[in-house]
């Protein structure tokens, strides 16, 4: 009896263990699944069994099984994605390593992933992820040709700010790659090109334009205005089109979305609770959420990530916001420079608010020419104020953002207006606020905007005089508008849940978007930190007086050194530096007046 109790046990325990083989491995050789198979959804024709069967015969799985030894263990998952695929993960020692994607109908392997791809999907060289139709070369390269021939100065070609084009442009090599999904080569690329542009704004802002005066006259297009004026107008058609009918918004924009929904139903931002297809939205400052709300009032959100058209509406809106104030700034620039040719006219550079007269339109033409003459009478103004919007609008990376749908541009509208109002502390103060608050990229500016057009000098009384009344001014209305904006995630869920989901998460963040990702660099990166900071601190006392163009370059080079830095890095932050580094580019030495000079009316 005890013989055959034994024997019935063992018989007992080989089915258990073939009923448990059975549910981890489909045949001999199939790689096991621990966590057992899933169901098989209604809409899928093939089974999750049949799916780790054909992942199993992909060859970069038969040749990671091929390296294995004794000590190894390989094992898989496999889960339903929404879009009818099965997703198969291979793990190596507990470490996912490979990823197979298996087509739910037709049960073919579609794509197989290595490295950084397996778990970011943004490094798989997916088409139209990012941008849409701005990926095709057919859309790419032309309205690349037209930002660099329409900024061209033909007549005198050799000029520094052709160079600077050509740079921004290079970014694109960079792109060409990140779609191919060869990010090891993509990130690289990108390195080079943020130094030469901080190099050159840091020259524009420390010593004026090029290494001569002829090279830094600025941009100075060959193209006749009518002809830049029908391309601005062409392109922001071509932009808007774009955006409705070819545009996707990717989690950025969606977060915003739903941050706005939570504040309009006087919800908590930062809580845990963002749905499960964006669990990390709640990583910006309060502000990118507000600035979401029209929107999402006057279209509200559905529930879902569907076509969100209130972070169209949104983006939209920063666009315009940006070319509004691209056009203001170089109108401003060129009337607030005539507003102060006298030399003699100390009241000017005390007076910050001071209005200067608008100059008279010309009384003749036709109705609709008056009118907009009235509007506009600067017409060399207007030719800076065309030339930055059309820089704008003819940039690639500019609508790469408009396909994209996030919100950078908001950024970007916030840091070109706070150049438009830099001479008034309370204005410049309370714009930088609102954009801290909204990224926290532009927190770094708060020297250089606070010491204004003056370094700050505390030696003498005249020093002390211009120096602490528009640094006292600046100081308040920045930290009132920081402190309204915190109110809201102060009261609930309090500040220490606001620091965790944002700051800690962003600082803690690990991705292979950038070089301190991909490689062993921290020292590298660490050196590099500790040079944003010296100079961001710096350009508060250097140079001491400074015109509004310097202001801009300093800015730029402030945020390009705040790029260099970050532990993730991507297309869409180039927008961030872009506006200020168009402004220091486009102007010439003629427009170089002080930061602190009276601005005019605009209209």
């Amino acid at each position: 009896m005890r013989r055959a109790g034994a024997i019935f046990c063992a018989v007992v325990a080989t089915a258990l263990l073939g009923l448990f083989a059975a549910a981890t491995a489909t045949a001999e050789g199939t790689t096991p699944v621990p966590s057992g198979f899933p169901a098989t959804p209604d809409d899928y024709a093939v089974s999750p069994e049949e799916a780790v069967k054909v992942a199993d015969t992909d060859p970069k799985i038969v040749a990671r099984k091929a390296e294995l030894t004794s000590k190894d263990t390989l094992t898989a998952n496999v889960k339903a994605e929404s879009v009818r695929i099965w997703e198969v993960g291979y793990y190596l020692n507990g470490e996912k390593v490979n990823l197979v994607i298996v087509d739910g109908q037709t049960g073919e392997a579609t794509q197989s992933w290595t490295g950084p791809a397996v778990d970011w999907p943004m490094a798989r060289g997916k088409p139209g992820q990012f941008g849409h139709i701005l990926n095709s070369p057919w859309v790419w390269i032309p309205l690349a040709l037209v930002f660099f021939a329409g900024l061209f100065d033909f007549r005198r070609w050799r000029k520094w700010v052709h160079l600077d084009l050509l740079v921004l442009l290079a970014f694109g090599i960079s792109q060409a790659y990140f779609n191919a999904a060869e990010i090891g080569t993509s990130v690289p690329i990108v390195y080079p090109l943020l130094a030469y542009l901080l190099a050159r704004m840091l020259w524009i802002g420390f010593r004026g334009h090029g290494l001569d005066r002829s090279a830094g006259e600025g941009l100075r297009p060959s193209i006749p205005v009518w002809l830049m004026t029908t391309a601005v107008v062409a392109l922001i058609v071509l932009r808007l089109a774009g955006n409705l009918a070819d545009s996707g918004v990717i989690d950025v924009g969606y977060a915003g979305v739903i941050g706005a929904d939570k504040i309009t139903d006087a919800k908590p931002i930062y809580d845990d609770s963002f749905p499960e297809d964006n669990p990390t939205g709640d990583t910006y400052g309060p502000a990118n959420y507000f600035a979401y709300v029209p929107f999402e009032e006057a279209l509200p959100w559905s529930g879902s990530w569907d076509d969100l058209p209130a972070a169209h509406a949104a983006t939209i809106f920063f666009d315009a916001a940006t070319l509004a104030g691209l056009f203001a700034l170089g109108l401003m620039l060129v009337r607030r420079r005539r507003s102060v040719e006298d030399p003699d006219d100390d009241a000017a550079e005390d007076d910050l608010l001071a209005p200067a007269p608008p100059e008279e339109p010309p009384a003749r033409g036709g109705r609709v020419r008056r009118r907009l003459a009235a509007w506009f009478p600067d017409r060399e103004g207007n030719v800076l104020g065309l030339t930055l919007v059309f820089a704008w609008v003819a940039y690639p990376y500019t609508a790469f953002v408009m396909q994209s749908n996030s919100n950078d541009e908001l950024v970007s509208a916030l840091i070109i207006w706070a150049l438009v109002l830099f001479a008034g502390p309370l204005a410049r103060g309370s714009l930088l606020g609102i954009s801290g608050m909204a990224k926290f990229v532009t927190l770094p500016l708060f020297p250089l905007f606070a010491a204004g057009g003056r370094g700050i000098r505390l030696r003498t009384r005249e020093d002390r005089r211009h120096a602490l009344r528009p640094l006292v001014l600046f100081t308040l209305a920045f930290l009132f508008f920081t402190a309204v904006l915190l109110a809201h995630p102060a009261v609930d869920p309090g500040l220490k849940m606001f620091w965790e989901r944002t700051v800690e998460t962003q600082l803690d963040r690990e991705s292979p978007f950038s070089i301190w990702g991909q490689n062993d660099l921290e020292w590298l990166q660490t050196a590099v930190k500790a040079g944003v900071v010296v100079l961001g601190i710096a350009v508060a006392f250097v140079p001491w007086r400074r015109t509004l163009i310097q202001i801009a370059a300093l800015a730029a080079a402030v945020i390009i050194g705040v790029e260099l830095v970050l532990e993730h890095w991507f297309y869409l932050y180039i927008p961030w530096f872009l506006g200020p580094l168009l402004v220091a580019m486009a102007a010439r030495d003629a427009d170089d007046i002080s930061a602190d000079a009276p601005y005019p009316r605009l209209l």
